[in-house]
């Protein structure tokens, strides 16, 4: 299933299915108003959600919605940072990490697609990292490797937005990566059966002003989806509607000679295959 989270005519949240006739809206018939409280619902929610669609009948246009992050409110958000080994090499670290790099990014420093990403005012090194947003659907601690592909319930995209004066003002990445409105995470929840397990094997574009800036597949993390969940499971519970966004490939701007950054009036877009694609303008604060 394609799901998304979008505000109705009266302002109120509602989930809808995208299909190739438009979209369904689940939450009028009956199903809960969010993606997150579906995943919270567990299996009896997601199988009522499944007969909706395959009876239901589209009646909206998704280009005439107002789209939400396809979640809105989760427990923890965990990105892992150098997962891919050419991005390591670009970055001050140059070696690849032998153990997950992770941190916090909070709900307030995302919009939706089409929303504007806010340059903050205090500096100008407002950097640009598509990356995939895994979505965990199943409870768990200490979960196998083996068994982690079975609590992730699907994926989305992230653009890791980030101040890299910031970033790299200590040797914690927190600052940089959570000044309000810099990220942006949509457009839709992709569900895990409509993509390769673990999503491997999918190519990832970032285009700024249409300019082809990040190409890369994700094959080449490092640090699987599974192994990633497994490793995030050791340390705290994982619950539904948490969200781990799985890292960036070559390509950042501040890499670039001359480095490259977003300012006012760019648009910023990226695109993974079978995910669709997370557009953004971007203003200054």
């Amino acid at each position: 299933m394609r799901l998304i989270n979008f505000r109705n005519g009266n302002g109120h949240v509602n989930i809808g299915a995208v299909t190739d006739d438009g979209v369904i809206n689940l939450t009028e018939a009956g199903l809960p108003d969010s993606i997150d409280a579906l995943l919270a619902g567990g299996h009896a929610a997601w199988a009522q959600a499944t007969a909706a669609v395959s009876n239901g009948k589209a009646s909206l246009k998704l280009s005439s919605l107002t789209l939400l992050p396809p979640v809105l409110n989760p427990s923890k958000a965990i990105a892992v940072g150098l997962n891919y080994v050419d991005h390591a090499a670009e970055s001050p670290y140059k070696d690849a990490p032998k153990y997950p790099v992770l941190f916090q990014r909070f709900p307030s420093s995302w919009v939706a697609h089409d929303q504007p990403l806010v340059k903050p005012k205090v500096w100008d090194d407002f950097d640009y990292e598509g990356e995939v947003a895994v979505i965990i659907g199943k409870p768990g601690r200490y979960i196998s490797k083996e068994d982690a592909l079975s609590h992730v319930a699907g994926y989305s995209i992230f653009n890791d937005g980030s101040i890299r004066d910031y970033q790299f003002k200590s040797h914690q990445w927190m600052m940089g990566k959570n000044f309000d409105a810099t990220a942006s995470f949509g457009p839709v929840f992709v569900s895990a059966d409509e993509l390769p397990a673990g999503a491997v094997g999918l190519q990832l574009q970032t285009r700024l002003n249409g300019e082809i800036l990040q190409d890369a597949n994700t094959r080449d993390m490092i640090f699987d989806v599974a192994t990633v969940v497994s490793v995030c499971s050791e340390v705290f519970e994982l619950q539904p509607g948490d969200i781990i966004i799985s890292g960036t490939p070559a390509g950042v701007g501040f890499a670039r000679k001359p480095p490259i950054f977003m300012k006012q009036g760019d648009v910023v877009e990226v695109e993974v295959e079978g995910l669709g694609v997370l557009r953004n303008a971007v203003v200054n604060e």
